[in-house]
This record gives structure tokens, C-alpha cells and sequence, in this order.
């Protein structure tokens, strides 16, 4: 079942307005891209710092759990999801555009990831689990990120 908020996010996919990626030749960019990591990600490494230091302790990527899980926060039945703007396409940011080379294979790709994103929150939620999604603009002001995992996680 498709929920209105991945068929509002693919309008929003398809819809959005362009902009240059950068001017390096395709090979170049298939180089760089191949070296683009999923785990262990600077932006999750000072999620991971800071909750450490707010005295969180957590236990990370459960390969059992829908989606392979970020962080996990077992004492407090909660799930830390630690996007990157461009990869989970976070809307409204402006990390968060479709490349003007190979449009129509970005378009699926992303929306896929945002769709594949969607569909294992669900599932967590359904299993009991509260998702938190840190994008990573947000490491940006950290004061503000901490008092919002502190109110999650107290509630």
C-alpha cells in the first residue's frame, strides 16, 4: 500500500527544477560517486559523538531490522535514521536536486531510495520502534538537534 506521503514525495521528484551538478566528466563523476560510503558517514559519526556525550549509549547498523538501522536505541525503543539531503532527497533543501546529466536515472534512483525509506519506517513503526530521521543540514546547529532528541527520547 502506498501511502500519500511517498506519492507526494515522487510528484515532488518529478517536478522539481534542475540545477548543474558540476562540470566533471563522467568518468570522473563515476569515480566519485563509487567512493560514496553508506555507513560509518561523517554526518553519523557526530550524530553518534553527540549522543554519546549526552549520555545515550546505542548499538548500530541491526541488519535485522528493516532499512539496517543507523543507530539504535534499544532502552528507548527508538531508531535514528541519518540521511544525507541529496541521497533521501529532503524537501525543501537545497542538497536536495536532481543532476541535469542522466535526469531520468537520478529521478528513479532517488525516488526509489525515498520510497524504499518510507516503506521500512512502517515497518519499524509497526514493530514497536519510534523513528527519528537526522537529515544531515541539520548538523548545522547542533544546540537545536540535541534539544530534539532530548524531547524524542524523553517522551
Amino acid at each position: 500500500m502506498i501511502s500519500l506521503n511517498i506519492v507526494l514525495r515522487l510528484e515532488f521528484l518529478t517536478t522539481k527544477i534542475t540545477t548543474p551538478m558540476d562540470n566533471v566528466s563522467s568518468k570522473q563523476r563515476s569515480i566519485n560517486m563509487s567512493r560514496v560510503k553508506g555507513k560509518n558517514t561523517r554526518p553519523e559519526m557526530t550524530i553518534r559523538s553527540l549522543l554519546h556525550k549526552m549520555g545515550y549509549r546505542f548499538r548500530l547498523h541491526n541488519k535485522k531490522l528493516p532499512g539496517n538501522p543507523d543507530i539504535i536505541l534499544p532502552k528507548y525503543k527508538t531508531i535514528i535514521f541519518v540521511h544525507g539531503c541529496f541521497w533521501h532527497q529532503h524537501e525543501g533543501c537545497r542538497k536536495a536536486t536532481i543532476p541535469q546529466t542522466n535526469t531520468d536515472f537520478w529521478k528513479i534512483k532517488l525516488s526509489k531510495n525515498v520510497s524504499r525509506d518510507s516503506q521500512n519506517n512502517d515497518k519499524l513503526i509497526s514493530l514497536g520502534w519510534k523513528v527519528v530521521i537526522i537529515w544531515e543540514c541539520e548538523l548545522k546547529n547542533i544546540e537545536p538537534l540535541k534539544n530534539r532528541i532530548k524531547k524524542i527520547l524523553i517522551l
